[in-house]
C-alpha cells in the first residue's frame, strides 16, 4: 500500500499566514495606541504644569521656585516645613544643564508646587527626587535658560521622548519643527536624561532617535 504523505495544504498555509498577519497587525496597532496615549498624557503634563505654576502666581504673587524668603514660606503651614525659598528676583535661576538635576530654584519649583497643593507628591523630595516622571520613561524638569535660537522664558522639559512622540508633541503644541517656535528639541540618548541644549537642533526629527523636548509656558 502507498503511504499517505503528511504535510500542510496550500489552504492551511494560507490560513496560518493570515493569522500571523492579523497578529502582527494587532501588535503594531497596539503599539501605536500606546504611543498615542503617551503623547496625550505628555500634552496634559505640559499644560497641567503651566496651569499649576500660574495658579501659584495668582495665589502668592511670585513664581514657584523663586518665591521666598524661606521664613515666609515655612510660616505658611506644616506642608512647607523644611523648604527653602528662592531669591525673589523674578527669574527661575539655574543653568540650562541643570534642568534634570534640579539644583537650587529648579528643584524648589516642584517643592513649592507640592507644598501649595497644586501638584501631587511629597514636598520634601529634593533635587532629582523632586522631578516627576514623564509618560516616556524619562523625567520632567524646568529651566529658564536660553535655548537654541534665543528661546528665553520658563520652559517645561521632558527627557527620553521617542522620535515619533516628539514629532506629535511639536505638531500639536507648536509648529512641528524642533529648532523654532515655543517647542524646542535636543537630541538625546535612549534611557538617559539628556539635558536641554543651547545649540540649534542640527537636523529634522527622526523616529529613530530620542529627544529632550522643552515647551515655553
Amino acid at each position: 500500500m502507498m503511504k499517505r504523505q503528511s504535510g500542510f495544504t496550500l489552504i492551511e498555509i494560507a490560513i496560518v499566514l493570515v493569522i500571523i498577519g492579523l497578529l502582527l497587525g494587532g501588535v503594531l496597532q497596539g503599539q501605536q495606541l500606546i504611543e498615542n496615549s503617551r503623547v496625550r498624557s505628555a500634552v496634559n503634563d505640559f499644560n497641567g504644569t503651566a496651569a499649576a505654576a500660574f495658579s501659584y502666581v495668582d495665589r502668592y504673587g511670585r513664581f514657584p521656585g523663586d518665591d521666598g524668603p524661606t521664613g515666609t514660606l515655612t510660616a505658611r503651614g506644616t506642608s512647607w516645613t523644611g523648604l527653602t525659598g528662592g531669591d525673589t528676583d523674578g527669574i527661575l535661576d539655574g543653568n540650562i544643564n541643570a534642568a534634570f538635576t534640579a539644583t537650587g530654584e529648579l528643584g524648589y519649583f516642584w517643592q513649592h508646587l507640592r507644598a501649595a497643593g497644586f501638584i501631587a507628591g511629597d514636598p520634601t523630595n529634593a533635587a532629582v527626587a523632586a522631578l516627576p516622571q514623564n509618560p516616556f520613561g524619562g523625567v520632567i524638569g524646568v529651566t529658564a535658560g536660553v535655548m537654541m535660537n534665543g528661546l528665553a522664558g520658563t520652559k517645561v522639559c521632558m527627557s527620553n521622548v521617542t522620535g515619533s512622540g516628539a514629532i506629535a508633541l511639536d505638531t500639536q503644541l507648536d509648529d512641528g519643527a524642533g529648532a523654532t517656535g515655543r517647542f524646542r528639541a535636543t537630541l538625546g540618548v535612549s534611557g538617559a536624561n539628556t539635558a536641554p541644549n543651547a545649540a540649534v537642533l542640527a537636523a529634522a526629527y527622526s523616529e529613530d532617535n530620542v529627544y529632550t523636548v522643552c515647551y515655553r509656558i
